[in-house]
């Protein structure tokens, strides 16, 4: 099995003393072991690093030629011998440090491609990276160590903060970005919003006024679209991360932490709370509320509000409760155990 970081893409650090990546985890480990790379626990060395976070593959551990393991306290006795056990409670969160620290995000190489076209009224910081084909509009301000990729366009005014990365073939237009703010290729950033006055005469636009407001740390995924605001802004709150192919119309707020999965789409004017959850192709109608800590099933129809840690599923949604009993007593159904075939109306 191949390990991952094939250096053709990905930069590596290191070797790290083991006690170094159990300082990252936040727990102690004993030191003197040097640690070249991360793989998998099928395929790891004596000089690898390797984590078990699904109990379906402890197999893999018991067997395991890693030089350390990342292991849930549960596993820490199933750890072979001559193999280091870093022991957290979180797994998963100390793998993704410990892999960001042998390969670490792609730093600014500071400096305007010659092909790029920038104007003269655009502010871009020295540290910052704009890449071939790039266009920087005017009075458009690039902040300490961005990256503004190959193709992509920040328009008039736009404001990108430190240490962002805006991929290739992005545009942004009407938008205000926090720092460590990163955008994949080809998402769609500030465009009008699909707001229309129907009148006798057919349909009259109506101007998208407001901007595109995206906190910090955020991720927007690739060929997403976030329309701005028509009287207000649409919200992208901090640490929030959006998968690709999402459309999140005018004047929606997204509040921090939330989890946007793909294909989701979400009408005009919804307010999303804090550490929300939001599965594959669900589409919410707008002006619609849903509370914090709520969760919404994959292909779910939100067409209500929802109330904050609600759990819901189906089309249209309800809650988990409801749904599950109705796909139980369909199921039931199905296979003859209803009471009668009087209990279905038929035409």
């Amino acid at each position: 099995m191949t390990k991952p970081g094939d250096p053709r893409f990905f930069p590596r650090t290191g070797p790290h003393d083991v006690a170094e990546l159990a300082a990252l985890a936040g727990v102690e480990a004993e030191g003197g072991k040097l640690i070249h790379g991360v793989a998998p626990l099928q395929s790891a060395g004596p000089a690898d690093v390797s984590f078990l976070d699904n109990k379906r593959y402890a197999a893999h551990l018991d067997v395991t030629k890693a030089g350390a393991v990342i292991v849930h306290p549960d596993f820490a006795a199933r750890v072979p011998a001559g193999c280091t056990a870093i022991v957290t409670p979180e797994p998963y969160v100390a793998w993704a440090k410990i892999s960001a620290l042998f390969h670490p995000f792609t730093r600014a190489v500071p400096g305007v491609h010659r092909s790029a076209i920038v104007d003269a009224a655009a502010a871009i910081d020295e540290s910052a990276e704009i890449g071939p084909g790039a266009v920087i509009g005017a009075g458009a301000t690039i902040g300490a160590g961005s990256i503004v990729g190959p193709l992509a366009v920040v328009g008039e005014g736009v404001v990108v903060g430190k240490d962002c990365r805006i991929h290739a073939h992005v545009t942004l237009s009407h938008a205000v970005l926090g720092d460590r703010v990163v955008i994949y290729p080809g998402a769609r950033i500030g465009q009008d919003g699909f707001g229309f006055a129907i009148g006798k005469t057919g349909f009259t636009p109506v101007p998208q006024l407001g901007r595109v407001m995206i906190g910090d740390g955020a991720e927007i995924g690739a060929n997403c679209c976030i329309d701005r605001g028509s009287a207000q802004d649409t919200v992208i709150g901090p640490y929030v991360h959006i998968d690709n192919l999402v459309q999140i119309a005018h004047n929606v707020s997204v509040g921090a932490a939330s989890v946007i999965v793909a294909q989701v789409g979400i009408s005009g004017s919804t307010a999303i709370g804090r550490s929300v959850m939001i599965a594959g192709q669900a589409g919410l109608v707008g002006h619609l509320t849903v509370g914090d800590g709520a969760q919404i099933g994959a292909q779910s129809g939100v067409m209500n509000d929802v109330p904050a840690g609600a759990k819901m599923f189906g089309y249209p949604a309800q809650t988990a409760k409801t749904y599950f009993r109705q796909l139980a007593w369909l199921k039931r159904l199905a296979q003859g155990g209803g009471k009668s075939d009087k209990t279905v109306a038929t035409d």
